[in-house]
């Protein structure tokens, strides 16, 4: 448990400054809408900001060396930043061997698929046309840049983070098709006015 408060008090740090520029473009992004003739409910919003909070987050914990999330964990206790004064940018390595991870507790499995839920449950919420194949090919792009980027801030290309966090979207996609069917109308209400619209 200790491990996940780290993990949910470090996603924060990319969180606020998520809501902040959410808040920043909204007055955009409703003009735009208002000149469509169409309008986002209030329920659309918040599930909108969650969304960039949540992607904040997850940016924060996908993007940078492991060494940032205790880092941050260690803020609030008044633990010096960086101590060992490990780099920011340092090669990483290439696990292409798979079901390697399998092996590991089922705590590192769930955190893969859990993690990316959002990923595919979000967007199955609020865009019209967020099929199962946009879930997959979401889920593999995000992934695919992530575990990239993770090759220069010395942490591991694994082959299979791409294939657990692309069935966490995709689970996440199909979480949402769930509430679409069972309460459509529940449904409805994230989506802008015009049923016409497809994004």
């Amino acid at each position: 448990m200790g491990r996940t408060f780290r993990y949910l008090f470090a996603m924060l740090w990319g969180a606020v400054p998520a809501l902040a520029l959410f808040f920043l473009l909204r007055p955009l992004r409703l003009r735009r809408l208002e000149g469509k003739g169409l309008s986002s409910p209030a329920r659309r919003e918040v599930a909108l900001a969650l969304f960039w909070m949540f992607c904040g987050g997850a940016a924060l914990l996908g993007l940078t060396p492991r060494w940032v999330v205790p880092a941050l964990a260690g803020l609030p206790l008044g633990m010096p930043w960086n101590q060992a004064g490990l780099p920011f940018f340092s090669p990483g390595t290439v696990s292409l061997v798979p079901f390697l991870t399998f092996s590991y507790s089922a705590y590192i499995l769930a955190a893969n698929v859990g993690l990316f839920l959002p990923f595919g449950l979000f967007p199955a919420l609020l865009f019209r046309g967020f099929g199962w194949r946009r879930a997959l090919a979401a889920g593999g792009c995000i992934t695919l840049l992530i575990e990239t980027c993770q090759l220069f801030i010395g942490r591991t290309f694994d082959v299979d983070d791409l294939m657990l966090n692309t069935l966490g979207v995709f689970c996440g996609f199909l979480l949402g098709g769930a509430v679409r069917r069972l309460s459509p109308r529940f449904f409805e209400r994230f989506l802008l006015s015009s049923p016409k619209l497809e994004v």
